[in-house]
């Protein structure tokens, strides 16, 4: 069983930056694909950001390419996701998931943290 724990939320004008930590315990790290996900009031969950197992493959949901990164560091069980010219639409709570399969579907994850809260300010 896998705990996730995300850090590094809170509030920040358009166009600054935040990095988006999530800890990892109780598993092999390096056995599942990270992702990022996140939901804004009203909204449905949407995916943000995933990479693979060793930190080849990444891949970025189209509202936020060229602008958030996710990495992971396999040695510190920890995953991240730098956010970089943020928007007030990106107001949301952020979710760390996990999945030993290749997916980046939400309901393909295997473990989930209680999300971290990012606000965007205008």
């Amino acid at each position: 069983q896998m705990q996730l724990v995300e850090s590094g939320g809170g509030l920040v004008q358009a166009g600054g930056s935040l990095r988006l930590s999530c800890a990892a315990s109780g598993g092999t790290f390096s056995d599942y694909l990270m992702a990022w996900f996140r939901q804004a009031p009203g909204k449905e969950r949407e995916f943000v950001a995933g990479i693979t197992r060793g930190g080849v493959g990444r891949y970025s949901g189209n509202s936020v390419k060229g602008r958030f990164t996710i990495s992971r560091d396999n040695a510190k069980n920890t995953a991240y996701l730098q956010m970089n010219s943020l928007k007030p639409e990106d107001t949301a709570k952020y979710y760390c998931a996990g999945s030993r399969a290749f997916t980046l579907e939400a309901g393909g994850m295997d473990y989930w943290g209680k999300g971290t809260l990012v606000t965007v300010s205008s």
